[in-house]
C-alpha cells in the first residue's frame, strides 16, 4: 500500500471488506474518499481510519464510539484526549467481554455435563437392547 490513493477494489482487497462496507462507512461519515464521478479514491488517511474502524468493531465498539474516537484525533493535544477516551472505552468493553467469556465458559461446562449424561444414557439403552436381544 505505498500508492497515494487506492480505488475501491484495491481497498476491499487490502482490508478484506466488501464495497458495500466501504460505502456504508462513507455514508456514516467515517471515511472520506476523494470522489471522481462515480469513482472513489481512498487516501492514506482513509486507510488508517478503516484500520481503526475494523479494530474497534472487533473489540465491540459501536460505530458512534468509533466516530467519537476518530474525531478526537485532531484535537491538537498530541492525541491525549483520544488515547484517554480510547482507554476508558476499552476498559468498559474488556469488562463486558470478560463477563461474556465467563457466561460462555459456564454454558460450555453445563453443555458438557448434559452431553456426558446423554452419552451414558445412550450406552445404558444400547446395553439394554443387547441383553433383550
Amino acid at each position: 500500500m505505498t500508492t497515494e490513493t487506492l480505488n475501491i477494489r484495491d481497498m476491499c482487497d487490502a482490508f478484506d471488506v466488501t464495497p458495500r462496507t466501504l460505502r456504508f462507512y462513507e455514508a456514516k461519515e467515517l471515511l472520506f474518499p476523494i470522489r471522481q464521478g462515480q469513482k472513489r479514491l481512498f487516501t492514506k488517511r482513509d486507510r488508517a481510519r478503516l484500520k481503526l474502524i475494523l479494530r474497534g468493531k472487533r473489540f465491540g465498539f459501536s460505530l458512534e464510539e468509533i466516530r467519537q474516537l476518530l474525531d478526537l484525533y485532531h484535537m491538537g493535544d498530541g492525541q491525549e484526549a483520544q488515547l484517554s477516551k480510547t482507554y476508558e472505552l476499552a476498559e468498559r468493553h474488556l469488562a463486558d467481554m470478560e463477563a461474556q467469556k465467563a457466561d460462555l465458559e459456564e454454558a460450555i461446562g453445563e453443555l458438557k455435563e448434559q452431553m456426558a449424561w446423554g452419552a451414558d444414557k445412550l450406552t445404558q439403552l444400547a446395553k439394554q437392547k443387547t441383553v433383550a436381544a
